[in-house]
């Protein structure tokens, strides 16, 4: 089957009939979608973690004065102790991936030694594990109607409180997620 359409750079918002625990009410950033499948952050279910206690088990050095209030997502059930900084603006890292002229994903140690002394990017987030999705199985379960879609923007991505990021993303298309029902969108 031929992709039709790429959701990079889309919020996936599960559908309020998704009993998946690692998916209900939640809202996916989709950093890369092809062919090949689909990876994603979720950008609403804080992890258990702070910051600076990523920091001392990677090793990374922060001044006393360390005020960075730089929020830890658990960012999907795949590879839970890989770290991901979901950020802006598209800076140099070692290893990125650009998701838009404006957000980026990096996975390299160099970021976050740069937040640690305060000269990271603007807005950033750092989220724990990722959201996977093989060929064609986002393209079976968007059909199936388990998410919506909308376009990212960075006030939900950074700036709207994490309890109101699912209600806020499907609002962005005119949608009141607490009306829907499991039969939504099935004729």
């Amino acid at each position: 089957m031929k992709l039709s359409q790429s959701f990079s750079n889309q919020l996936l918002v599960a559908m309020p009939h998704m009993v998946d625990p690692n998916f209900h009410q939640t809202v996916t950033l989709l950093c890369q979608h092809d062919q090949e499948g689909a990876l994603g952050i979720i950008i609403n279910r804080p992890a258990d973690i702070k910051t600076e206690e990523i920091f001392d088990q990677m090793e990374i050095n922060i001044p006393d004065d360390f005020s960075a209030n730089i929020p830890v997502y658990s960012g999907g059930p795949v590879q839970p102790d890989r770290g991901f900084v979901l950020h802006t603006p598209c800076t140099d890292w070692d290893s990125s991936l650009i998701i838009s002229d404006h957000i980026a994903l990096t996975t390299s140690r160099d970021i976050l030694e740069a937040i640690a002394i305060d000269e990271g990017p603007e807005k950033a987030l750092i989220a724990l594990g990722y959201s996977g999705w093989g060929e064609n199985q986002l393209e079976q379960e968007m059909s199936a109607n388990a998410w919506l879609n909308t376009p990212s923007t960075q006030a939900l991505l950074f700036d709207t409180p994490i309890n109101q990021r699912w209600q806020s993303a499907a609002a962005q298309i005119g949608i009141d997620i607490n009306l829907l029902t499991a039969s939504a969108g099935h004729g």
